[in-house]
């Protein structure tokens, strides 16, 4: 039996970013695994108490997830607003659902200093990316779980089938 997947709630059509809308992954692997009962969904911020709309947030002087994790790491919004403890909330909400669900994988929007894992902002609100990952997935991957970014449906379905 394929194990489930933990899938950012924006990438399922739920308008739950911070800007207040969605980002939908269409993909017909997405409707396959939603009629196997496969997903889990979860927007992270909203599952820590977090607003939609929010302010913009990004880890501070290009940290990481998990220089967040290590406590060394903060995630400020654009209004100076430190949130740091509620991204931690949201990744620890995150790694229980995975767990208590059976969640081999994840499957997160990319950029966000959440579920970024293939890229993140680099604080300065200036759009520059860098390498690396959010607070949840850092979390993620630290309990096991493989992550995979919308960008990489595709080697997420090549991952699942190799389990099949």
């Amino acid at each position: 039996m394929v194990s489930k997947i933990l899938v950012s709630a924006c990438l399922m059509g739920h308008a739950v970013r911070y800007d207040g809308r969605a980002k939908p992954l269409i993909h017909p692997a997405i409707e396959g695994w939603m009629r196997e009962g496969l997903l889990v969904t979860l927007c992270p911020e909203m599952s820590a108490g977090m607003p939609v709309p929010r302010p913009p947030a990004e880890i501070a002087d290009a940290a990481t997830g998990e220089d967040v994790l290590a406590g060394s790491g903060r995630v400020i919004e654009l209004t100076g607003g430190d949130v740091t403890n509620e991204f931690l909330k949201a990744a620890d909400n995150a790694v229980r659902l995975a767990t208590a669900n059976g969640c081999r994988y994840a499957l997160l929007i990319d950029g966000s200093p959440s579920c970024g894992s293939g890229f993140i902002y680099d604080g300065s609100f200036s759009g520059s990316r860098r390498s690396g990952n959010g607070v949840t997935a850092a979390a993620l991957r630290h309990a096991g779980i493989e992550v995979f970014s919308d960008r990489e449906i595709d080697r997420l379905i090549a991952r699942i089938d190799r389990e099949a």
